[in-house]
């Protein structure tokens, strides 16, 4: 079975999120992406934002993730989840791995842009929960915990996205 690798920065960095979505998926490694910055700029449908990398041109800019190796076969699954042509396009990136030493996975950004939008509570706690939960610098993790986010309007959807959490 072919495998791939992918580099989550979102939601996904928490691996209950994406074994729930994605069974395949096992952690490789925390990674870092340079030249890049983590925003929560990505227009959604349900009318919140959800993460993007920015492309910033400055490699002293970091997004900490976390490196998944997924089956090929759900690949497309991945993609349908994530919005694909529909929000999200995909690249390689090259990261770098704790020892020092480069790997190349996939990745998504955000095509589309409104900065007006904030994260619902739900989504952030996912975006916390995978960055604790794979050890990313305190000061990171401090710097996401700032993101002003807010109430969804449904609150069983809160309800429903943190249930899989003990």
């Amino acid at each position: 079975m072919s495998k791939i690798l992918y580099f989550a920065y979102g939601s996904n960095m928490s691996t209950l999120r994406l074994r729930a979505r994605i069974p395949s998926s096992r952690v490789i490694s925390p990674a870092t992406l340079h030249g890049h910055s983590l925003v929560f700029h990505k227009e959604s449908l349900d009318g919140s934002s959800k993460c993007h990398i920015e492309y910033t041109h400055t490699p002293d800019d970091v997004v900490h993730g976390v490196v998944y190796r997924i089956s090929q076969s759900e690949k497309p699954w991945l993609d349908e989840i994530e919005g694909l042509g529909k929000g999200y396009e995909e690249k390689r990136v090259t990261l770098i791995m704790p020892a020092g030493e480069p790997v190349i996975a996939y990745t998504y950004y955000a095509t589309h842009i409104n900065t007006s939008l904030k994260p619902y509570h739900w989504y952030k706690e996912h975006v916390i929960r995978g960055a604790l939960e794979h050890g990313l610098p305190g000061h990171y993790v401090d710097e996401i915990k700032s993101v002003i986010s807010v109430a969804d309007p449904d609150p069983n959807n809160h309800i429903r996205e943190l249930s899989i959490y003990p």
